[in-house]
C-alpha cells in the first residue's frame, strides 16, 4: 500500500537537511525506499505480476542512481544514509 501524507511527512522530517527540504537526495532515497518496502510483499504474493514488477525495478534503479550521485558528491552523507536506512547489509 502507498504511504499516506502523514507517513511521507514523517519520512521527510527524519531525513531532511533543512526546514523545507524535500528535494535532497537523502529525502528522495528515503521516500523511494519506503515505496519499495511497501511493494515488496505484493510481489512475494503475486509472482506473475510482471507489469507491476517493471515499476518496482524502475523505482530500484532510480534509487540506485540517486545513491550513486550522492556517493560521488559526498561519501560521508552516503554512508550515513545507507546505515540509517539499513541498505547494503
Amino acid at each position: 500500500m502507498t504511504a499516506t501524507t502523514a507517513d511521507k511527512a514523517e519520512i521527510i522530517k527524519a531525513h531532511a537537511r533543512g526546514a523545507n527540504d524535500t528535494g535532497s537526495p537523502e529525502v528522495q532515497v528515503a521516500l523511494l525506499t519506503a515505496r519499495i518496502n511497501a511493494l515488496t510483499p505484493h510481489f512475494k504474493a503475486h509472482l506473475k505480476d510482471h507489469h507491476g514488477r517493471r515499476g518496482l525495478l524502475k523505482l530500484v534503479n532510480a534509487r540506485k542512481s540517486l545513491l550513486a550521485y550522492l556517493k560521488s558528491r559526498d561519501a560521508e552523507r552516503y554512508t550515513a544514509l545507507i546505515q540509517k536506512l539499513g541498505l547494503r547489509k
